[in-house]
Protein backbone atom coordinates (compact mmCIF):
# COMPACT_ATOMS: atom_id res chain seq x y z
CA UNK A 1 0.00 0.00 0.00
CA UNK A 2 1.32 3.44 -0.96
CA UNK A 3 2.18 5.56 2.08
CA UNK A 4 -0.09 8.46 2.96
CA UNK A 5 2.53 11.14 2.35
CA UNK A 6 2.93 10.09 -1.28
CA UNK A 7 -0.84 9.97 -1.75
CA UNK A 8 -1.18 13.52 -0.46
CA UNK A 9 1.71 14.77 -2.63
CA UNK A 10 0.27 13.22 -5.75
CA UNK A 11 -3.06 14.97 -5.19
CA UNK A 12 -1.60 18.44 -4.73
CA UNK A 13 -3.18 20.77 -7.28
CA UNK A 14 -5.72 18.13 -8.28
CA UNK A 15 -5.54 15.46 -10.97
CA UNK A 16 -6.90 17.35 -13.99
CA UNK A 17 -6.03 20.13 -16.40
CA UNK A 18 -7.36 21.39 -19.72
CA UNK A 19 -5.30 21.20 -22.92
CA UNK A 20 -6.08 22.95 -26.25
CA UNK A 21 -6.57 20.76 -29.32
CA UNK A 22 -5.44 23.44 -31.79
CA UNK A 23 -2.21 25.49 -31.90
CA UNK A 24 -2.12 29.09 -30.65
CA UNK A 25 1.21 30.23 -32.06
CA UNK A 26 0.26 33.08 -34.36
CA UNK A 27 -2.22 35.95 -34.60
CA UNK A 28 -4.08 33.93 -37.23
CA UNK A 29 -4.33 30.97 -34.84
CA UNK A 30 -5.81 33.28 -32.24
CA UNK A 31 -8.24 34.86 -34.68
CA UNK A 32 -9.53 31.40 -35.69
CA UNK A 33 -9.78 29.93 -32.20
CA UNK A 34 -11.31 33.05 -30.71
CA UNK A 35 -12.57 36.33 -32.09
CA UNK A 36 -13.41 37.06 -34.85
CA UNK A 37 -13.33 33.56 -36.36
CA UNK A 38 -15.30 31.82 -33.64
CA UNK A 39 -18.32 33.99 -34.46
CA UNK A 40 -18.82 32.04 -37.68
CA UNK A 41 -19.18 28.82 -35.69
CA UNK A 42 -21.56 30.48 -33.23
CA UNK A 43 -23.77 31.71 -36.08
CA UNK A 44 -23.86 28.27 -37.65
CA UNK A 45 -24.86 26.58 -34.38
CA UNK A 46 -27.48 29.26 -33.69
CA UNK A 47 -29.04 28.52 -37.09
CA UNK A 48 -28.73 24.75 -36.66
CA UNK A 49 -28.32 23.71 -32.99
CA UNK A 50 -27.42 20.11 -33.89
CA UNK A 51 -24.11 21.40 -35.24
CA UNK A 52 -22.92 21.87 -31.64
CA UNK A 53 -22.11 18.15 -31.63
CA UNK A 54 -19.70 18.65 -34.51
CA UNK A 55 -18.14 21.98 -33.64
CA UNK A 56 -17.81 21.77 -29.83
CA UNK A 57 -16.60 19.11 -27.43
CA UNK A 58 -20.02 18.60 -25.85
CA UNK A 59 -20.89 15.45 -27.81
CA UNK A 60 -18.18 13.47 -25.98
CA UNK A 61 -18.10 15.37 -22.70
CA UNK A 62 -19.42 13.88 -19.46
CA UNK A 63 -20.48 15.76 -16.35
CA UNK A 64 -19.51 13.75 -13.26
CA UNK A 65 -22.08 15.05 -10.77
CA UNK A 66 -22.18 14.39 -7.02
CA UNK A 67 -23.57 15.91 -3.86
CA UNK A 68 -21.03 14.07 -1.69
CA UNK A 69 -23.61 12.16 0.33
CA UNK A 70 -22.37 8.60 -0.26
CA UNK A 71 -18.67 8.73 -1.12
CA UNK A 72 -16.82 5.40 -1.28
CA UNK A 73 -17.00 3.92 2.21
CA UNK A 74 -16.79 7.37 3.78
CA UNK A 75 -20.47 8.24 3.69
CA UNK A 76 -21.82 11.80 3.68
CA UNK A 77 -18.65 13.91 3.55
CA UNK A 78 -20.01 16.81 1.53
CA UNK A 79 -19.18 18.29 -1.88
CA UNK A 80 -15.71 19.70 -1.15
CA UNK A 81 -14.38 16.44 0.26
CA UNK A 82 -15.99 14.50 -2.61
CA UNK A 83 -14.10 16.41 -5.30
CA UNK A 84 -10.95 14.22 -5.29
CA UNK A 85 -13.12 11.21 -6.16
CA UNK A 86 -14.90 13.07 -8.95
CA UNK A 87 -11.58 14.26 -10.35
CA UNK A 88 -10.40 10.67 -10.30
CA UNK A 89 -13.48 9.59 -12.19
CA UNK A 90 -12.78 12.18 -14.87
CA UNK A 91 -9.18 10.95 -15.17
CA UNK A 92 -10.43 7.39 -15.71
CA UNK A 93 -12.84 8.49 -18.45
CA UNK A 94 -9.99 10.13 -20.31
CA UNK A 95 -7.41 7.41 -19.72
CA UNK A 96 -9.50 4.39 -20.63
CA UNK A 97 -12.03 5.65 -23.19
CA UNK A 98 -10.65 8.92 -24.59
CA UNK A 99 -13.73 10.67 -23.22
CA UNK A 100 -13.44 14.05 -21.52
CA UNK A 101 -15.22 14.63 -18.23
CA UNK A 102 -15.66 17.51 -15.81
CA UNK A 103 -16.26 16.94 -12.07
CA UNK A 104 -19.12 18.92 -10.57
CA UNK A 105 -19.87 18.77 -6.83
CA UNK A 106 -23.13 20.44 -5.82
CA UNK A 107 -23.71 22.19 -2.51
CA UNK A 108 -27.23 20.85 -2.11
CA UNK A 109 -28.78 17.53 -1.19
CA UNK A 110 -32.29 18.47 -2.29
CA UNK A 111 -33.36 16.22 -5.22
CA UNK A 112 -35.33 18.98 -6.91
CA UNK A 113 -32.38 21.36 -6.77
CA UNK A 114 -30.00 18.70 -8.09
CA UNK A 115 -32.36 17.83 -10.94
CA UNK A 116 -32.88 21.48 -11.87
CA UNK A 117 -29.15 22.23 -11.75
CA UNK A 118 -28.20 19.28 -13.94
CA UNK A 119 -30.92 20.14 -16.44
CA UNK A 120 -29.62 23.70 -16.62
CA UNK A 121 -26.07 22.42 -17.19
CA UNK A 122 -27.06 19.75 -19.71
CA UNK A 123 -26.58 21.85 -22.91
CA UNK A 124 -22.85 21.90 -22.12
CA UNK A 125 -22.52 18.10 -21.96
CA UNK A 126 -23.08 14.95 -23.95
CA UNK A 127 -23.76 12.72 -20.95
CA UNK A 128 -24.34 12.80 -17.18
CA UNK A 129 -22.56 10.42 -14.80
CA UNK A 130 -24.23 10.66 -11.40
CA UNK A 131 -21.88 9.63 -8.63
CA UNK A 132 -21.93 9.02 -4.88
CA UNK A 133 -25.49 10.25 -4.30
CA UNK A 134 -27.16 8.41 -1.44
CA UNK A 135 -30.16 6.11 -1.74
CA UNK A 136 -33.08 6.35 -2.04
CA UNK A 137 -32.71 9.90 -3.40
CA UNK A 138 -30.45 8.68 -6.21
CA UNK A 139 -33.27 6.60 -7.73
CA UNK A 140 -35.60 9.55 -8.21
CA UNK A 141 -32.82 11.84 -9.41
CA UNK A 142 -31.65 9.39 -12.05
CA UNK A 143 -35.16 8.47 -13.21
CA UNK A 144 -36.23 12.09 -13.57
CA UNK A 145 -33.11 13.12 -15.44
CA UNK A 146 -33.37 10.12 -17.76
CA UNK A 147 -36.94 11.11 -18.59
CA UNK A 148 -36.33 14.84 -18.94
CA UNK A 149 -33.00 14.95 -20.81
CA UNK A 150 -32.12 13.75 -24.30
CA UNK A 151 -28.57 12.68 -23.42
CA UNK A 152 -27.34 9.53 -21.65
CA UNK A 153 -27.67 9.60 -17.85
CA UNK A 154 -26.27 6.88 -15.58
CA UNK A 155 -25.79 6.60 -11.84
CA UNK A 156 -22.57 4.61 -11.82
CA UNK A 157 -22.84 3.42 -8.22
CA UNK A 158 -25.91 1.52 -9.37
CA UNK A 159 -25.30 0.38 -12.90
CA UNK A 160 -21.53 0.29 -13.20
CA UNK A 161 -21.44 -1.98 -10.17
CA UNK A 162 -24.24 -4.16 -11.54
CA UNK A 163 -22.56 -4.56 -14.93
CA UNK A 164 -19.25 -5.70 -13.44
CA UNK A 165 -20.88 -7.98 -10.85
CA UNK A 166 -22.81 -9.76 -13.59
CA UNK A 167 -19.66 -10.12 -15.72
CA UNK A 168 -17.77 -11.62 -12.79
CA UNK A 169 -20.66 -13.90 -11.91
CA UNK A 170 -20.95 -15.25 -15.46
CA UNK A 171 -17.29 -16.26 -15.39
CA UNK A 172 -17.43 -17.61 -11.86
CA UNK A 173 -20.32 -19.82 -12.91
CA UNK A 174 -18.31 -21.08 -15.86
CA UNK A 175 -15.72 -22.28 -13.35
CA UNK A 176 -18.24 -23.94 -11.06
CA UNK A 177 -20.32 -25.33 -13.93
CA UNK A 178 -23.37 -23.55 -12.54
CA UNK A 179 -26.24 -22.17 -14.58
CA UNK A 180 -27.73 -18.74 -13.94
CA UNK A 181 -31.26 -20.14 -14.08
CA UNK A 182 -30.51 -22.77 -11.43
CA UNK A 183 -28.93 -20.40 -8.92
CA UNK A 184 -30.13 -18.54 -5.86
CA UNK A 185 -28.28 -15.33 -5.14
CA UNK A 186 -28.33 -13.43 -1.86
CA UNK A 187 -27.70 -9.71 -2.27
CA UNK A 188 -26.67 -8.25 1.06
CA UNK A 189 -27.50 -4.55 0.98
CA UNK A 190 -30.43 -2.67 -0.53
CA UNK A 191 -28.82 0.67 -1.28
CA UNK A 192 -28.05 2.02 -4.73
CA UNK A 193 -25.76 -0.84 -5.77
CA UNK A 194 -27.85 -3.56 -4.14
CA UNK A 195 -31.02 -2.50 -5.93
CA UNK A 196 -29.32 -2.25 -9.32
CA UNK A 197 -27.42 -5.52 -8.95
CA UNK A 198 -30.62 -7.34 -7.98
CA UNK A 199 -32.49 -6.00 -11.00
CA UNK A 200 -29.66 -6.78 -13.39
CA UNK A 201 -29.28 -10.33 -12.13
CA UNK A 202 -32.99 -10.87 -12.60
CA UNK A 203 -32.85 -9.46 -16.14
CA UNK A 204 -29.93 -11.79 -16.91
CA UNK A 205 -31.99 -14.85 -15.92
CA UNK A 206 -30.88 -15.70 -12.38
CA UNK A 207 -33.19 -18.30 -10.90
CA UNK A 208 -33.90 -16.41 -7.68
CA UNK A 209 -32.62 -13.33 -5.90
CA UNK A 210 -33.06 -12.75 -2.17
CA UNK A 211 -32.19 -9.30 -0.88
CA UNK A 212 -31.32 -8.49 2.72
CA UNK A 213 -31.00 -5.13 4.43
CA UNK A 214 -30.13 -4.32 8.04
CA UNK A 215 -33.51 -5.69 9.16
CA UNK A 216 -33.22 -8.98 7.31
CA UNK A 217 -34.86 -10.43 4.22
CA UNK A 218 -36.92 -8.01 2.13
CA UNK A 219 -40.30 -9.58 1.41
CA UNK A 220 -43.80 -8.58 0.43
CA UNK A 221 -45.80 -7.35 3.37
CA UNK A 222 -42.82 -6.25 5.44
CA UNK A 223 -43.52 -2.87 6.99
CA UNK A 224 -41.34 0.21 6.73
CA UNK A 225 -40.13 -0.38 3.16
CA UNK A 226 -39.29 2.65 1.02
CA UNK A 227 -40.54 2.63 -2.61
CA UNK A 228 -37.32 1.10 -3.95
CA UNK A 229 -37.49 -1.75 -1.43
CA UNK A 230 -41.20 -2.23 -2.07
CA UNK A 231 -40.37 -2.80 -5.72
CA UNK A 232 -37.64 -5.27 -4.74
CA UNK A 233 -40.12 -7.13 -2.55
CA UNK A 234 -42.35 -7.64 -5.58
CA UNK A 235 -39.67 -8.99 -7.93
CA UNK A 236 -37.39 -10.96 -5.56
CA UNK A 237 -37.63 -13.71 -2.93
CA UNK A 238 -39.85 -16.03 -4.93
CA UNK A 239 -39.54 -18.67 -2.18
CA UNK A 240 -41.11 -16.31 0.35
CA UNK A 241 -38.23 -16.52 2.82
CA UNK A 242 -38.45 -14.63 6.11
CA UNK A 243 -35.86 -13.89 8.76
CA UNK A 244 -32.31 -12.60 8.88
CA UNK A 245 -29.36 -12.93 6.52
CA UNK A 246 -28.45 -16.28 8.05
CA UNK A 247 -31.78 -17.70 6.90
CA UNK A 248 -31.20 -16.25 3.44
CA UNK A 249 -27.74 -17.79 3.08
CA UNK A 250 -28.76 -21.37 3.84
CA UNK A 251 -28.29 -23.30 0.60
CA UNK A 252 -27.62 -20.17 -1.47
CA UNK A 253 -25.24 -20.50 -4.40
CA UNK A 254 -24.02 -16.91 -4.46
CA UNK A 255 -23.50 -14.07 -2.02
CA UNK A 256 -23.05 -10.52 -3.28
CA UNK A 257 -22.11 -8.28 -0.35
CA UNK A 258 -22.82 -4.58 -0.84
CA UNK A 259 -23.66 -3.50 2.68
CA UNK A 260 -20.60 -2.93 4.83
CA UNK A 261 -22.03 -5.32 7.42
CA UNK A 262 -19.99 -8.23 8.73
CA UNK A 263 -20.70 -11.94 8.37
CA UNK A 264 -19.43 -14.76 10.53
CA UNK A 265 -17.85 -17.98 9.35
CA UNK A 266 -20.79 -19.98 10.65
CA UNK A 267 -23.18 -17.93 8.51
CA UNK A 268 -21.42 -18.55 5.20
CA UNK A 269 -20.72 -22.16 6.08
CA UNK A 270 -24.39 -22.97 5.38
CA UNK A 271 -24.17 -21.96 1.70
CA UNK A 272 -24.31 -24.54 -1.08
CA UNK A 273 -21.19 -26.42 -2.17
CA UNK A 274 -19.14 -24.68 -4.89
CA UNK A 275 -20.50 -21.39 -3.59
CA UNK A 276 -19.47 -18.02 -5.01
CA UNK A 277 -18.82 -15.14 -2.61
CA UNK A 278 -18.43 -11.54 -3.73
CA UNK A 279 -17.67 -9.55 -0.56
CA UNK A 280 -17.47 -6.12 -2.13
CA UNK A 281 -17.53 -3.60 0.71
CA UNK A 282 -14.37 -1.52 0.70
CA UNK A 283 -11.99 -1.35 2.46
CA UNK A 284 -13.39 -4.09 4.72
CA UNK A 285 -15.18 -6.97 2.93
CA UNK A 286 -18.26 -8.44 4.58
CA UNK A 287 -16.27 -11.59 5.28
CA UNK A 288 -12.54 -12.17 5.22
CA UNK A 289 -11.48 -13.64 1.84
CA UNK A 290 -9.37 -16.18 3.74
CA UNK A 291 -12.43 -17.44 5.58
CA UNK A 292 -14.66 -17.18 2.50
CA UNK A 293 -12.21 -19.35 0.51
CA UNK A 294 -12.77 -22.21 2.95
CA UNK A 295 -16.36 -22.50 1.76
CA UNK A 296 -16.46 -20.87 -1.69
CA UNK A 297 -14.88 -21.96 -4.97
CA UNK A 298 -14.61 -18.36 -6.16
CA UNK A 299 -14.13 -15.24 -4.03
CA UNK A 300 -14.07 -11.61 -5.19
CA UNK A 301 -13.74 -8.30 -3.37
CA UNK A 302 -13.69 -4.60 -4.13
CA UNK A 303 -10.03 -4.26 -3.15
CA UNK A 304 -7.18 -3.67 -5.57
CA UNK A 305 -4.72 -5.67 -3.44
CA UNK A 306 -6.71 -8.90 -3.76
CA UNK A 307 -7.61 -11.13 -6.72
CA UNK A 308 -10.86 -10.58 -8.61
CA UNK A 309 -11.41 -6.91 -7.88
CA UNK A 310 -14.93 -5.83 -8.87
CA UNK A 311 -14.18 -2.33 -10.10
CA UNK A 312 -16.60 0.02 -11.89
CA UNK A 313 -13.80 1.35 -14.09
CA UNK A 314 -14.27 -1.80 -16.16
CA UNK A 315 -17.71 -0.51 -17.15
CA UNK A 316 -18.42 3.21 -17.15
CA UNK A 317 -15.79 4.57 -19.58
CA UNK A 318 -16.73 2.11 -22.31
CA UNK A 319 -20.46 2.44 -21.66
CA UNK A 320 -20.43 6.21 -22.23
CA UNK A 321 -18.02 5.92 -25.17
CA UNK A 322 -20.30 3.37 -26.83
CA UNK A 323 -23.39 5.48 -26.18
CA UNK A 324 -21.66 8.47 -27.74
CA UNK A 325 -20.47 6.46 -30.75
CA UNK A 326 -24.03 5.31 -31.44
CA UNK A 327 -25.61 8.70 -30.77
CA UNK A 328 -27.75 7.10 -28.06
CA UNK A 329 -30.07 9.34 -26.06
CA UNK A 330 -30.14 7.02 -23.06
CA UNK A 331 -28.45 3.92 -21.64
CA UNK A 332 -30.82 0.99 -21.93
CA UNK A 333 -30.91 -2.36 -20.10
CA UNK A 334 -29.70 -4.13 -23.24
CA UNK A 335 -26.70 -1.79 -23.45
CA UNK A 336 -25.78 -2.64 -19.86
CA UNK A 337 -26.13 -6.38 -20.52
CA UNK A 338 -23.94 -6.01 -23.61
CA UNK A 339 -21.31 -4.21 -21.53
CA UNK A 340 -21.35 -7.02 -18.99
CA UNK A 341 -20.93 -9.71 -21.62
CA UNK A 342 -18.05 -7.81 -23.23
CA UNK A 343 -16.22 -7.54 -19.90
CA UNK A 344 -16.70 -11.24 -19.20
CA UNK A 345 -15.52 -12.20 -22.68
CA UNK A 346 -12.22 -10.34 -22.23
CA UNK A 347 -11.08 -13.17 -19.93
CA UNK A 348 -11.33 -15.87 -22.59
CA UNK A 349 -9.27 -18.99 -21.96
CA UNK A 350 -7.32 -17.30 -19.16
CA UNK A 351 -10.25 -17.87 -16.80
CA UNK A 352 -9.30 -19.15 -13.35
CA UNK A 353 -10.47 -18.95 -9.72
CA UNK A 354 -8.36 -15.83 -9.17
CA UNK A 355 -9.03 -14.33 -12.59
CA UNK A 356 -12.76 -13.97 -13.31
CA UNK A 357 -12.69 -10.31 -14.37
CA UNK A 358 -10.01 -8.36 -16.24
CA UNK A 359 -7.67 -6.02 -14.46
CA UNK A 360 -8.94 -2.43 -14.26
CA UNK A 361 -5.76 -1.53 -16.18
CA UNK A 362 -6.43 -3.98 -19.03
CA UNK A 363 -6.42 -1.84 -22.21
CA UNK A 364 -8.71 -4.28 -24.03
CA UNK A 365 -11.72 -3.68 -21.85
CA UNK A 366 -13.01 -0.18 -22.61
CA UNK A 367 -12.79 -0.62 -26.41
CA UNK A 368 -14.59 -3.96 -26.19
CA UNK A 369 -17.31 -2.50 -23.99
CA UNK A 370 -17.66 0.53 -26.27
CA UNK A 371 -18.16 -1.61 -29.38
CA UNK A 372 -20.67 -3.89 -27.64
CA UNK A 373 -22.65 -1.00 -26.15
CA UNK A 374 -22.77 0.89 -29.45
CA UNK A 375 -24.05 -2.21 -31.24
CA UNK A 376 -26.73 -2.72 -28.60
CA UNK A 377 -27.71 0.95 -28.81
CA UNK A 378 -28.12 0.74 -32.60
CA UNK A 379 -30.17 -2.44 -32.23
CA UNK A 380 -32.37 -0.68 -29.67
CA UNK A 381 -32.85 2.24 -32.06
CA UNK A 382 -33.84 -0.08 -34.89
CA UNK A 383 -36.34 -1.91 -32.70
CA UNK A 384 -37.66 1.24 -31.03
CA UNK A 385 -36.56 0.04 -27.56
CA UNK A 386 -35.69 2.54 -24.81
Amino acid sequence: MTDNSQIMRDHEGGKLRMEPTRPLRTREDLSIAYTPGVAEVCRAIHAEPALAKKYTWTSRLVAVVSDGTSVLGLGDIGPAAAMPVMEGKAVLFRKFANVDAIPICLDTTDPEEIIATVKNLAPSFGGINLEDISAPRCFEIEARLEAELDIPVMHDDQHGTAVVVLAALRNAMRLTDTKLADSRVVVMGAGAAGVAVSKMLISAGIGEVTVCDSRGIIHSGRDGLNPAKEELAEITNASGLRGDVEHALRGANVLVGLSGARLTESQIATMASDAIIFALSNPDPEVSPTIASKYASVVATGRSDMPNQINNVLAFPGIFAGAFDAGARNITPSMKLAASEAIADCIGDELGPEYIVPSPLDPRVAPAVSVAVAAAARADAESGAS
